[in-house]
């Protein structure tokens, strides 16, 4: 029984990095899990360090390829070939969650988001959100909401 709890937390999902500014500055709406493109260093330097995904968005190119972009996973001190930190790295999908992400980015101010990246049966995958830009107000709006909430909820457990 040992062995078996030891091989599902080897193999089980673990999350490296979570996108949170993701949700404040976008309304998301579908989400895709795609697989990465990628080198030994950077597949360590993500067990190790994690990468940075308050930048990081997807592009879809003229062959039906999507690319992720500007998702910063930092190299390695001791590799021997280190990686860019910053290069695109493409994504494994199916052609259809390709074209259903080009219709979507088609509309008005419709974009790709990167807001998980975990390992998936020690397979570097990352979730990507439709999203749309969500304006200042709105913001305000959300962070309003979450105050009340937090008040709401300490009320109930002082009157418990």
């Amino acid at each position: 029984m040992a062995k078996e709890k030891e091989k599902k937390q080897e193999f089980g999902d673990r999350l490296v990095a979570n996108n949170r500014r993701a949700r404040f500055n976008y309304e998301l709406f579908d989400t895709f899990e795609a697989g990465l493109v990628l080198i030994g260093s950077e597949v360590r330097s993500l067990r190790v360090h994690g990468p940075d995904l308050s930048d990081a968005w997807v592009d879809i190119d003229e062959r039906e390829d999507a690319w992720v972009k500007q998702m910063r996973i930092p190299a390695l001190h001791h590799a021997a070939f280190a990686h860019e930190e910053k290069r695109k790295r493409k994504l494994l999908l199916h052609q259809y969650e390709i074209e259903r992400m080009k219709n979507a980015v088609g509309r008005d101010g419709m974009t790709l988001v990167v807001t998980k990246c975990y390992f998936k049966n020690n397979r570097g995958k990352i979730e990507i959100a439709i999203a749309r830009g969500k304006k200042k107000h709105d913001k305000r709006m959300a962070v309003k909401t979450r105050e009340l909430d937090r008040e709401a909820a300490a009320a109930t457990r002082r009157n418990r």
